[in-house]
């Protein structure tokens, strides 16, 4: 049986990160041509984990199921990066980011790894600025800042709304320097479908070729997942509609645990829903709430337009409740908020279930070039999307699912629980706790891949410098690639009557209404029941037109549904676990007179790894002591 150990260094939470690199193995720099490094994930984590190796000197093997990595969801995160390079002179520090994100994530994440990565955060910026990102500057000419959701402070970098983009495109350019000189190998249209262990270790994966269908081997010294997060198991959320939990999934299968999978992340801001059609709904970055104001009618049912409304008949409710950090209060809190404005019949648009985001006052007092200039794209997109002009009148947004802080549990080497096996980005559990802190995605994916990948993966390959490299015709090869295979043709053969993709449909709305933004015993185990009848029909009516030896969107689809109804079980199973609320995990049982997450340390200071042993049987948790050295354990208040 497997045991967790976190493997964080001793000594002072400053120093940890210090003394790791001190002491760290390292390999010669002509050996590492002998070595092979297997990525899955061009985003801006594995981009930057794949070019900050390749320059190193490792062979790597890059995987994406886009045609490029330019089409990575990290170029969805629009409104900025976090570092603590304090310049706005206004008390920021490594401490400050690394207790905002502890506070933010209601003390449910590890010291040591979040620290490291406030620690890193500054030299993350310096990159990407070298790297030709076009951060918004003052007028001197240093980079500007704003501020985000949960902090009191101005940290984050910005690039207008499209930081997301820019980051992917400075991480893309030190891709492609290694791809020209021969250390990167791009496999792009490549969607990954199994981990290959050999003697204990991953030593490679099994892929389908998107194009041809052809299944694919495909052998390295060490496997680094950089897949993101499994949101779209909602189905509608803010994730490109073809991210998914297949990668992570099968490495959870092989022997590496799931830690914390019901901390899903329900954003504040995106659009709401607009119709019964929809394949995804758009977010509208957080840093829209540095501007604009969230406010609802004073009275219920209140349909007239916004701009009818007199200031004294509105209600600036999260300014009301949280005066410390009005309307930029954390995403988890704000969202609930959100929800209970318009379940008390409070909410506007012609469903009730909207908020008015308004910039009146900000246009007034700044001018409306000045807010153009911060957020143009974000307004431009808003008014295409819905027709509403957000000068004129206010924006309307909606909760919708998002981030996912749960994922593959990492030790601090960032490896799972099977040796040679690293998780980074997104696809791990181990910076964000049970709330992500705005802006802090883009901060750990380009931290990870850039500044603690080559010292770990290095750190492991060391021990690696004499192992040959593994042949493709291994029987665990051949053993993997039958169950890829076996898994498509069972899917082919139901030959039913509906689509994949309304059986995503279904599940979705299943998981958001018992085991979404609120949740409780009974919910949840509604939840279980209804997604057991539901994967049954699926494997009883699904058809799949085509055949797996050519293009079939169909069937890439289908394999990835499949995938969710079971990591749904999962994320029901640990919400039913954590009899507590703690950050975007919110047990209507469990909460303060206030209506506020209510923790439980005494019987839930930990994160909840999980172990699979077979298909029909029950999980079996494994618990991770989250033991607070250098913070102070309190409610987390934002009033």
């Amino acid at each position: 049986m497997t045991k967790l150990d976190a493997k964080i260094p001793k000594g002072p939470l400053a120093d940890k990160w210090t003394t790791y690199k001190a002491t760290a193995k390292l390999v010669n720099p002509a050996n590492r041509k002998k070595l092979d490094v297997i990525l899955v994930g061009t985003g801006l984590a594995g981009a930057a984990a794949a070019s900050s190796l390749g320059e190193m000197g490792y062979n790597i093997k890059a995987f994406c199921f886009q045609d490029t990595p330019r089409r990575a969801h990290s170029v969805a995160a629009q409104g900025g990066i976090n570092a603590s390079k304090n310049y706005k002179n206004d008390g920021d520090s490594d401490y400050r980011l690394f207790y905002d994100m502890i506070k933010g994530g209601d003390y449910r994440a590890r010291e040591a790894n979040v620290y490291r990565a406030a620690e890193v955060s500054n030299a993350t910026i310096d990159q990407l600025t070298a790297q030709g990102v076009p951060f918004a500057r003052e007028y001197g000419g240093t980079l500007d800042n704003r501020s985000f959701g949960g902090v009191q402070v101005s940290r984050t970098f910005y690039a207008k709304g499209q930081t997301g983009q820019q980051c992917l495109l400075g991480a893309y350019s030190g891709l492609s320097r290694q791809v020209k000189r021969g250390t990167v190998t791009m496999y792009p249209r490549r969607d990954m479908l199994d981990i290959v262990i050999v003697e204990g270790k991953a030593r490679g994966i099994i892929v389908r070729n998107l194009v041809s269908g052809e299944i694919e081997r495909h052998s390295a010294h060490a496997v680094i997942l950089a897949t993101g997060g499994y949101g779209t198991v909602y189905y509608l959320s803010t994730l490109a509609v073809n991210s998914n939990a297949t990668a992570a999934w099968s490495a959870y299968k092989k022997g590496a645990f799931f830690a914390n999978p019901s901390f899903i992340q329900i954003h504040p801001t995106s659009i709401p829903v607009l119709n019964d059609y929809q394949a995804k709904l758009t977010l509208m970055s957080e840093s829209l709430r540095n501007d604009g104001r969230i406010w609802v009618p004073i009275k219920q049912g209140d349909k007239r337009h916004a701009n009818d409304i007199p200031e004294e008949e509105r209600d600036y409710y999260l300014e009301r409740r949280y005066p410390a950090f009005g309307n930029l209060a954390p995403r988890d809190v704000a969202s609930r908020a959100a929800k209970e404005r318009c379940d008390a019949g409070y909410g506007v648009g012609e469903t009730g279930l909207a908020v008015n985001l308004d910039f009146k006052d900000a246009i007034e007092a700044q001018g409306q070039a000045a807010i153009e200039d911060k957020y143009g794209n974000l307004f431009e997109m808003y008014e295409k999307i819905t027709g509403l002009n957000p000068y004129k009148e206010p924006m309307r947004i909606y909760p919708a699912g998002h981030y996912t802080m749960g994922g593959l549990w990492v030790d601090y080497n960032l490896m799972t629980t099977i040796p040679g096996l690293f998780a980074i980005g997104e696809s791990n559990f181990s910076d964000h706790g049970a709330n992500r802190l705005g802006a802090s995605s883009l901060m750990q994916c380009a931290g990870d891949g850039y500044f603690i990948t080559p010292y770990t993966v290095s750190n492991y390959l060391a021990d690696e410098i004499k192992t040959p490299r593994y042949s493709t015709e291994l029987p665990e090869f051949d053993e993997a690639e039958k169950a890829v295979r076996d898994k498509m043709n069972k899917l082919l053969a139901v030959n039913g009557t509906e689509s994949a993709t309304s059986f995503h449909k279904r599940l979705g709305k299943i998981l958001w209404d018992y085991s979404g933004m609120l949740r409780n015993e009974k919910s949840l185990k509604k939840a279980l029941a209804l997604v057991d009848e539901l994967k049954e029909e699926f494997w009883n009516k699904v058809k799949i037109p085509g055949v797996d030896k050519e293009i079939n969107q169909e069937l890439e689809r289908a394999g990835r549904i499949a995938d969710f109804f079971e990591i749904a079980k999962l994320i029901i199973i640990d919400g039913l676990n954590r009899k507590e609320s703690c950050g975007a995990h919110f047990r209507e049982e469990n909460q303060t007179e206030g209506g506020e997450a209510k923790r439980d340390d005494k019987n839930y200071a930990y994160v909840a790894a999980w172990e699979y042993i077979g298909d029909n049987k029950a999980p079996k948790i494994h618990k991770e002591a989250l033991n607070y050295q250098f913070v102070e354990v309190k409610e987390r208040s934002y009033k």
